[in-house]
């Protein structure tokens, strides 16, 4: 795990070297070096992992010298494709990057359909001088870059991008700003900067004098349901994803540092605890963060649970929710766009006790979205057929919900309201629901919607595929690696800590879209399948509980901790106009939460969030 950066096209003075370098400090504080020619500067931060000695430092060569790579991420079945290459290749290490370079030799581009792993890198060509840019299947690894006027610049994070390039516009995507009002996040290819972009997962580029091409390499849209395992032996199925999961693991074990895991007691984190027991030789240091105050926010005696079942050496910080608040000026400094998902401080707290032992953490993360875990997905299923009625008693129905006392009627109300499935789904997965006046006239009349984006998405998916399937893919696609990814990439690293996900191996993900919807939701049953596997190593009585997930009590915060601070930012010079809000929309629904008429929190967070950027930009 590193921090990565390049430009190709200028030359760059050593000032600019130093600042990039200090940008990208904790994702890569074991060793810092860099590479240059006419024309082209490369930057590797390292967090060693594999191969600690010399021989795996970055930028590396190849051994014929025409190659250059720096690489963000780990290749988990790097040892099978150096065996396959053999002799053919004079190494020189033990690491994963080499046989990045000796896989690319070897196959050129098609070498990205051999790696199972998580990665971000780029690969320079001497002779052709070109560079060659990779992402991950499902973009566990951030890539942010930047071209024009005859320039190409990348980085693991967008500020270091106006580090190396201090002349870079500014100025920010209107675009980007509704996706994120409606969202929380910034979908890629978009960023928060006009002149920003992110590679989409599963895609590369070719960057030479010419200019840069973008091509994709894998998708999971296209993978169709196989209807023959309609009638599949459960324990078949069973005994398969327990062997694809196994792999994962053993994969992600690999490591010359000491590994642990990050253990909610939830279904996938404790599978993958018990499949890491399996093979670690001993007992599986585990960490977990227990909220005081709040037992709707604190996991720690579920945790405990299975890591006594399990047999690890547990690890628990007890907090009080108040302590989280501590790290938002990290939270702040390390999300370099404006982001809205603040499980990202309890994720940030797990991550820095655990840096205290380890220097790799495995997590559960991927098995929501590959097997059916999230309850948008019963929701979706159950209203599908309310919008085969007639339009005017949908829309009556719907109508009398919203007058119900409780939102969560209201919002269901809602979404019967919006025209079909997919903006339903939508309207679920958006924060900020029937909020929409926070948005400025003029920004939703010259931008899509997120309803928009996921129908365009939707209609690059097979025909055959139901509305539930048709959500769990949108997931995959867009909330999985720009939110849930991003939050674990950046919280971890900000603790020098590298995350690994076995439940995002591309194979298990490929294999679960196969899978007919009955093995996914039975019932009132999310992750059917998933489930019954987990209940083969940790008992169901241990397992079974409400799903929660990190949390924090940010709709107390806002009204009394950091009420002072978002008062200071809503009546502060804030360019509300720029920012596509509406004043006094954003006012009407804060008055709202602050007298309890509703609960605004998630989509008031994001709004403060974006008002504290635009205030740190300012400053520059």
């Amino acid at each position: 795990m590193c921090g990565i950066w390049g430009v190709f096209g200028t030359d760059l003075p050593s000032d600019r070297v130093e600042r990039a370098m200090r940008s990208l400090y904790k994702r890569g504080p074991d060793l810092q070096a860099s590479y240059a020619e006419p024309g082209l500067t490369l930057g590797h931060l390292r967090l060693a992992i594999i191969d600690l000695s010399e021989n795996g430092a970055q930028p590396m060569h190849s051994a014929c010298g025409r190659y250059v790579i720096v690489y963000n991420g780990e290749i988990y079945n790097f040892e099978a494709l150096r065996e396959q290459i053999g002799d053919a290749y004079p190494w020189r290490s033990h690491s994963d990057t080499e046989v990045i370079l000796a896989a690319y030799l070897r196959w050129g581009k098609q070498c990205l359909d051999r790696f199972h792993g998580m990665f971000a890198f780029a690969l320079w060509d001497k002779q052709t001088r070109s560079l060659f840019v990779g992402r991950d299947r499902l973009g566990v690894k951030p890539l942010f870059f930047h071209a024009g006027q005859g320039m190409f610049a990348f980085a693991s994070r967008p500020r270091v991008l106006f580090d190396l390039l201090p002349s870079l516009p500014t100025a920010l995507d209107r675009q980007a700003l509704r996706y994120y009002y409606e969202s929380g996040y910034v979908p890629a290819p978009h960023s928060i900067y006009g002149a920003v972009s992110k590679l989409e997962p599963g895609h590369y580029l070719i960057v030479n004098e010419q200019g840069v091409t973008k091509q994709q390499y894998w998708s999971l849209a296209q993978v169709e349901t196989d209807e023959r395992l309609e009638h599949a032996d459960e324990q078949t199925l069973l005994d398969e994803l327990d062997e694809l999961i196994d792999r994962s693991v053993r994969g992600r074990l690999v490591s010359n540092v000491p590994v642990g895991a990050f253990l909610s007691g939830g279904i996938d984190s404790s599978l993958v605890t018990a499949m890491m027991m399996r093979h670690a030789g001993g007992p599986v240091k585990t960490f977990t963060i227990g909220l005081g105050g709040d037992r709707r926010f604190d996991e720690s005696e579920h945790a405990q649970a299975v890591a006594t079942y399990l047999g690890t050496d547990h690890r628990c910080e007890h907090l009080e929710p108040d302590d989280l608040l501590a790290l938002m000026p990290d939270y702040l400094e390390q999300y370099d766009e404006p982001f809205f998902d603040y499980s990202a401080f309890p994720v940030m707290a797990v991550s820095r006790m655990a840096r205290r032992e380890v220097k790799v953490c495995l997590s559960g993360d991927g098995g929501d979205e590959a097997f059916g875990g999230y309850h948008y997905y019963r929701l979706v299923r159950d209203l599908t057929p309310a919008f085969r009625m007639p339009s005017s008693l949908r829309q009556g129905l719907g109508t009398l919900l919203q007058r119900a006392p409780k939102h969560q009627l209201r919002l269901l109300g809602g979404a019967l309201r919006t025209n079909g499935p997919m903006s339903a789904f939508a309207f679920m997965r958006s924060i900020v629901k029937d909020a929409v006046e926070i948005q400025s006239p003029e920004l939703r009349g010259s931008t899509d919607s997120l309803a928009q984006l996921f129908e365009t998405y939707s209609r690059t998916l097979p025909a055959s595929l139901g509305m539930v399937e048709r959500s769990m893919r949108i997931d995959s696609a867009y909330t999985l690696p720009d939110d849930y990814l991003q939050k674990v990439d950046v919280g971890s690293m900000a603790f020098s800590i590298e995350a690994r996900d076995p439940l995002l191996d591309h194979s298990i993900f490929e294999w679960a879209a196969r899978l007919p919807l009955k093995w996914k939701l039975r019932g009132g049953v999310n992750k059917y399948l998933l489930r019954k596997l987990a209940y083969r190593y940790v008992p169901r009585d241990i397992l079974d509980r409400p799903k929660m997930g990190f949390g924090v009590p940010m709709a107390r915060w806002l009204r009394t901790s950091l009420r002072d601070w978002a008062d200071g930012l809503l009546s502060g010079d804030s360019d509300f106009e720029a920012l596509g809000l509406d004043r006094a929309g954003v006012r009407k629904l804060w008055d709202a939460h602050l007298a309890g008429r509703r609960e605004a929190h998630t989509c008031l967070w994001s709004i403060f969030v974006m008002l504290q950027f635009q205030k740190r930009l300012a400053a520059g």
